[in-house]
């Protein structure tokens, strides 16, 4: 399952220095508008503790993390719902990503230019949305428009599809992000126009606060925000370093909070599986069954599931070893019906 999240914000508050700090890999940073124009992508690992132990207990030949793509979108500015700044461009960049982390400058620095002059995260915020919010009513409206078209060729699906729209369309209007709307998740017609109309304001989204302390205390309004602090400058300088010379400085990277904030952000989880050969962390949305679950190892495994044997990663640790978790009862045998959790360690039977 390959997800990504796009790296979103003004120009020059910090984005691509992010992205080469969380992927390791350099991109080009200059310090004016528009320096990224195509997008770059990066692929990271997911931070996980659990994949060593178990690896180590089952003396595992390798391991295999669960990964994230980090997508860096050009800086949007005021006007790029209708054309500024290549604004149509980076907003179909945005379209295609599954969720958003927005960059926002918090830190002051005369010397690195702000694109509107003065430094204002709410402001800054509030620019983003509104032109994700005028994009999104654009496409609202044109669906409108044949919505109505099908109902008047006795569409009954249409109806049900243009009600919900229509809700949307009031939630635009009012200035708020499409994500608000409550909708019937097992409504097929409903999922279906969702799905056609890509909203860019439906996608989850997180604040990445650009500070020159992680422990500044913002204003409440910010704070509420799902939102991860980073010195991006810092996080940078601690490519250039070893482990140790950052220890001995008392500097600690915080890029960890952001891939697993951003993983969370997605609604994914990972289940485990350990052998011999590898001890792997399989990427799935939460929520899905284990026949679901194990379609991501292998498209037979929905098919032709019988059964599966699960255990939570550290009953099995506890227990040192599959054998002996068996032994001790702690192996649970599950069927069709079962909803996967985070870290479950899993056996298919097929």
């Amino acid at each position: 399952m390959s997800l990504q999240v796009g790296i979103v914000g003004l120009p020059n508050v910090g984005k691509s220095t992010l992205f080469k700090a969380i992927t390791k890999n350099p991109v080009d940073i200059n310090n004016y508008p528009f320096c990224t124009i195509e997008p770059n992508v990066g692929v990271v690992s997911v931070p996980d503790e659990r994949l060593d132990k178990l690896a180590q207990m089952s003396e595992s030949k390798k391991i295999v993390p669960t990964v994230i793509e980090f997508v860096d979108i050009a800086g949007l500015v005021k006007g790029a719902s209708v054309g500024e700044g290549l604004g149509n461009k980076f907003l179909a960049n945005i379209r295609n990503v599954d969720a958003i982390v927005q960059v926002v400058r918090i830190f002051e620095n005369n010397n690195i230019t702000h694109v509107h002059d003065s430094v204002d995260p709410r402001r800054d915020i509030e620019i983003i949305e509104t032109e994700l919010i005028f994009a999104d009513m654009v496409t609202v409206d044109k669906t409108i428009v044949r919505l109505e078209k099908l109902i008047r060729g006795n569409n009954k699906d249409a109806v049900i599809q243009l009600e919900l729209v229509q809700k949307i369309q009031e939630i635009l209007n009012n200035g708020q992000l499409a994500n608000n709307i409550e909708f019937d998740l097992d409504n097929e017609s409903q999922q279906t126009i969702i799905r056609e109309m890509s909203l860019l304001t439906m996608k989850p989204v997180m604040y990445i606060y650009n500070v020159s302390d992680v422990n500044e205390k913002l204003s409440d309004d910010l704070e509420s925000k799902p939102h991860v602090k980073l010195d991006i400058k810092i996080e940078e300088e601690l490519m250039e370093m070893s482990e140790s010379d950052a220890k001995d400085l008392g500097i600690k990277s915080h890029l960890n909070d952001l891939i697993i904030g951003a993983f969370d952000l997605l609604g994914l989880q990972t289940f485990l599986t350990t052998g011999k050969e590898e001890t792997r962390a399989w990427t799935i949305r939460k929520g899905v069954t284990a026949p679901e679950a194990g379609a991501v190892i292998h498209n037979d495994f929905k098919d032709s599931f019988i059964r599966a044997d699960v255990i939570n990663w550290k009953k099995l640790l506890d227990a040192g070893s599959w054998s002996a978790a068996r032994d001790s009862g702690e192996l649970q045998t599950v069927g069709k019906d079962y909803i996967m959790q985070d870290g479950d360690v899993v056996e298919f039977k097929v």
